[in-house]
């Protein structure tokens, strides 16, 4: 449970506040490169930590991302020409580049050197492996490059994101992906062998519903194992889960081939986008693929028509205004939520309707929580200190922090899961991933 300042301080993402300056040390991915197709294309509203910008990709096919309201009068650039080498503004024809410099201005005489005196906000943006970063502090050279191993694949063995835009609070979302103790009953099915409904999911199955979790602090946030009983010949189970400040999640590996790294990125502090970012150790991917991978809730109707609020991009059919497509009959024969699982979609009916800021004051957490108690405790902590002497997280200048993967492992009843897999965690350590399919 939470103060009413706490849960404040730990929500509110808006330029000035603790936890915004704190998310703003960080690169943080917010569009995916198929969103600006071509040079000089079409002008993309964006919406990130409470700032609205826009996006363009220009002649060069570098990303701009600049504040959506011209220096000089306040239009939207949003309505501006994407052209030679810069945005220009159609009121009036003031052009910014992707730096933020006034490179023209032609409704003043021709000898003036006032658009040398005028800039516009613009915040440098990073592009590899289908996704756009940006970096949005106040560092005049940006921090190094997160080295997450999505980030370092070939191109062809990266998948396309997925994203889901949910209407709530960042943190909602986070600490929902942090909770292993849901997985049987939100994910899971009725029974052991209960049927698979075509397109639907058929939800998972685990025997031992209450984990005891082992949760360790780290330079970047958090790792933690969630154990069950695995059998009666004393093995035990470890989904081993990591949390990268500020708002990174690996969820426990259920392959032997892949990487990831899912974020949740506050739009503003009512709403963010899920962002999933996945690939292949090995081998590339086709095509057919590729679609399916940005396309995860194509069985409850894809996504509603994007309008000009950024926040209703990636926004799903299946949503709060018609219960997230539950369909009854389904969870009384086959899974426990009878929402369909494609993607997150589960999660998000669980966060949403918790309110747009939950009141963290109404809860009772137990022991299940210890990885939400721990991680509002790291980020906290790191707000206050950055706001106290100006020292980020080690991650952001160390991007070796970032080379981990997470774990899940059968072992003895009292063997050291830290110990046994640590090898398995470090992306550089020359280990196969250490996996248990979720079954």
């Amino acid at each position: 449970m939470l103060t009413p300042v706490d849960n404040v301080y730990l929500t509110r993402v808006g330029p000035g506040t603790p936890m915004g300056d704190l998310l703003r040390q960080f690169w943080t991915p917010f569009l995916p490169s198929r969103d600006l197709p071509e040079k000089d294309g079409n002008i993309k509203r964006v919406k990130l930590l409470g700032e609205d910008l826009v996006a363009f990709r220009d002649t060069n096919g570098d990303v701009g991302l600049i504040a959506e309201n011209c220096p000089h009068r306040g239009a939207s650039l949003f309505f501006g020409r994407n052209e030679n080498y810069g945005l220009a503004c159609n009121y009036h024809g003031w052009k910014y580049d992707v730096t933020g410099a006034c490179v023209d201005m032609p409704n003043e005489p021709t000898e003036s050197n006032f658009k040398d005196k005028v800039r516009v906000t613009a915040y440098p943006c990073h592009e590899v492996n289908r996704m756009i970063w940006t970096y949005m502090g106040s560092r005049e050279t940006p921090p190094p490059f997160p080295a997450f191993e999505v980030n370092t694949l070939p191109i062809d063995q990266v998948f396309e994101p997925s994203i889901m835009v949910e209407e709530c609070n960042w943190i909602q979302g986070l600490e929902g992906d942090l909770d292993s103790s849901h997985v049987p009953f939100i994910h899971g099915r009725i029974a052991k062998d209960s049927p698979d409904p075509p397109g639907w999911g058929r939800g998972s199955w685990v025997d031992d519903r209450a984990p005891v979790l082992d949760v360790v602090p780290t330079l970047y946030g958090a790792v933690y194992s969630a154990k069950r009983v695995w059998n009666d010949q004393g093995e035990r189970w470890h989904r081993i889960t990591q949390y990268v400040m500020p708002f990174y999640t690996m969820i426990a590996a259920g392959s032997p081939n892949g990487c990831s790294a899912r974020a949740w990125v506050p739009i503003d502090d009512e709403y963010h986008m899920l962002i999933n970012m996945h690939g292949r150790l090995e081998g590339t991917i086709s095509a057919e693929e590729q679609e399916r991978a940005w396309q995860p809730y194509a069985n409850s109707g894809g996504y509603v028509p994007e309008t000009p609020d950024p926040r209703t991009r990636y926004h799903t059919a299946a949503n709060k205004t018609n219960d997230y497509a539950i369909n009854y009959d389904i969870q009384k024969t086959a899974n426990m939520s009878g929402i369909p699982r494609g993607g997150n979609l589960q999660d998000r009916a669980m966060t949403e309707t918790m309110g747009v800021i939950y009141d963290r004051t109404r809860e009772h957490l137990g022991t299940s929580d210890r990885m939400i108690i721990a991680v509002r405790q790291r980020l906290m902590s790191a707000a206050r200190d950055f706001q106290e002497d100006g020292t980020p997280p080690a991650h952001v200048d160390n991007t070796k922090l970032y080379r981990i993967r997470s774990a899940s492992a059968i072992l003895p009843e009292g063997a050291d899961w830290q110990e046994e897999t640590r090898e398995n965690r470090d992306a550089d350590a020359g280990a196969p991933v250490s996996f248990v399919p979720l079954t």
